[in-house]
């Protein structure tokens, strides 16, 4: 980071709570300069001000930038970009991997021309997380989870191999192996630090991650969002993310759940809500004494629906709630103050009122209004009120594809097929060997990217009808869900009521539990319910993103 700069004589002082004084660049003094209206800035608008206020060199980010958009109107014309430098970088796996190559091949470069090849050093803290790309081949079993594990690492060495390497060459590089969590939730509840700080200076948590559902973290209080593998590798090294300035929708939330309405009930109903609000490429701010009343796993679960609502972000401000999350998220009581007083002296601290904040948009919800749900019947995004899934399927089941529907004859829907299989040795898979072919191109596909190694495994006994409206695919497992214990806990509560609950619904007995995090496999063993996975066959198979066939 280059010596700190003094515009408008922002740069000031504050106690950590720990005893020190810390630097930090000042919003309000921005205000107190006679920039622009900060205090009346949504939230969301502010903490990514700061971001252009301390990063501002003449060259990259500009004093007009900094005036632009501390002037920021809810219902302007947006033509202006921002220059928005993040603070660190997460990526998953499937994106994470070809950055590395990157860096390694610009090393290499660096080094064919006689220099040396640390000056290629990401310039801000980057954490790869392994979990997109790892499977589920056993399950069912109470050691399914440790048996993928061992089988993702062996069939997958030489990429791990290139990972450690580029740990150990890249002082900012960091790798979060495979059967610690699924990414937003290892972000949430271990990589995010909520300040940071450099050369003296304190600054918010920022990032960008090369996954659409990086949002999750702005449950916590902290901008970030999903981005493509240029624009992460571009912040990477230093560079700004460029946006368009944003119109902020406000969703002044009211109220409290009723007993038995889960946050994926309110995460569906606000999705639902705000797509017909038409919030693509607009911020979210969530504010108000429902918000306020939410804790962080709520909040998170509402954020990770983002990409779903078609927002940029959708964004909780930072109030005494985060504060606990962090605490119980083992954050240390240093760690704490420091946030507490900076968002204090930034005047950041707390969800605003009704009234508080000029945004571009408002609209209402009322949590009480909110009613159990089931998302579908096609789209993740779609919701069905449950008192009316029944109806809402068969409705669909010969509706034109056109509407949402299934474009099926009313007659098939009553159609079932006998099956019966299992019971014996299943390979997964295929050879490894070499294969000869006379064109090059199919030379390279056989012998360089094999299909996975064989697995054999036990398969259940599975006898039973299947028909339209059968599931088939049973897995207690998604990003948005695994932040959130009580979600996680009902779905193996209501595995365990629905098994045997219905005439002729039978099981493979080959069901996956896929916690977020690994403190979330604990949890049926803390609080006594460690029947429910053995009742269910709903197993741990691992800490990362899948689905099992059934």
């Amino acid at each position: 980071m280059s010596a700190p700069h003094k515009l408008f004589d922002t740069l000031k002082e504050f106690q950590t709570g720990t005893g020190q004084t810390g630097k930090y660049y000042s919003l309000p003094d921005l205000e107190k300069a006679g920039v622009g209206p900060v205090s009346k800035l949504p939230v969301s608008i502010r903490l990514v001000l700061e971001s252009v206020l301390r990063n501002c060199d003449g060259k990259k980010v500009s004093e007009a930038n900094v005036k632009e958009l501390a002037n920021w109107q809810p219902t302007a014309t947006r033509t202006a970009e921002i220059p928005f430098v993040v603070a660190r970088i997460v990526l998953q796996d499937f994106t994470g991997v070809p950055l590395l190559v990157d860096l390694a091949a610009m090393r290499s470069a660096v080094a064919k021309l006689n220099k040396n090849p640390k000056i290629i050093e990401p310039l801000v803290p980057v954490d790869l997380v392994v979990d997109h790309s790892v499977q589920v081949d056993f399950a069912g079993g109470a050691d399914s989870m440790a048996k993928n594990l061992d089988l993702e690492f062996t069939r997958n060495r030489e990429r791990y191999q290139f990972l450690k390497w580029g740990m150990q060459a890249f002082d900012t590089f960091k790798v979060v192996p495979p059967g610690i969590g699924i990414v937003h939730q290892v972000n949430l509840e271990y990589l995010a630090k909520g300040v940071l700080e450099a050369d003296g200076v304190y600054y918010p948590d920022t990032l960008v991650g090369t996954d659409s559902h990086t949002t999750m973290i702005n449950g916590i209080g902290i901008v970030g969002w999903g981005v493509g593998g240029i624009e992460a590798e571009a912040g990477m090294l230093g560079q700004p993310v460029y946006f368009l300035t944003p119109d902020v929708v406000g969703v002044h939330l009211t109220g409290a759940l009723r007993e038995g309405v889960t946050a994926t009930d309110l995460a569906l109903t606000v999705t639902q809500m705000l797509r017909k609000a038409k919030v693509v490429g607009k911020f979210v701010e969530f504010y108000g004494p429902g918000a306020t009343a939410l804790p962080v796993v709520d909040r998170a679960t509402i954020a990770n629906m983002a990409p779903e609502y078609g927002a940029t972000m959708g964004f909780f401000p930072i109030d005494a709630e985060c504060v606990n999350y962090l605490r119980a998220t083992g954050r240390s009581d240093e760690q704490i103050k420091t946030y507490e007083n900076y968002y204090k002296a930034q005047g950041l601290w707390g969800i605003p009122k009704k009234g508080e904040i000029a945004y571009s948009q408002e609209l209402e919800l009322d949590l009480a209004s909110v009613l159990p749900s089931v998302a579908g019947p096609k789209r993740p995004q779609d919701r069905i009120e449950l008192p009316k899934l029944k109806n809402e399927f068969t409705t669909a089941f010969s509706k034109p594809v056109t509407e949402n529907g299934f474009g099926k004859p009313a007659a098939d829907l009553k159609k079932t097929v006998r099956v019966s299989a299992g019971g014996h040795l299943h390979g997964g898979g295929g050879s490894q060997e070499g294969t000869f072919a006379p064109c090059a191109n199919e030379r390279e596909m056989a012998n360089e990217h094999n299909s996975p190694d064989a697995v054999s495994g036990k398969a259940p006994q599975l006898h039973g009808d299947v028909g339209n409206g059968s599931v088939l695919i049973a897995a207690i497992t998604s990003c948005t869900n695994t932040s959130n214990p009580s979600v996680m806990l009902a779905a193996g509560l209501l595995a365990k009521k629905s098994s045997g609950a219905w005439p002729g619904c039978e099981s493979s007995g080959e069901g996956v539990a896929g916690a977020g995090v690994a403190r979330g496999v604990g949890l049926p063993e803390q609080d006594g319910s460690a029947a429910v996975s053995r009742q269910t066959g709903f197993q741990p198979g691992g800490l990362w993103l899948h689905d099992v066939h059934r």
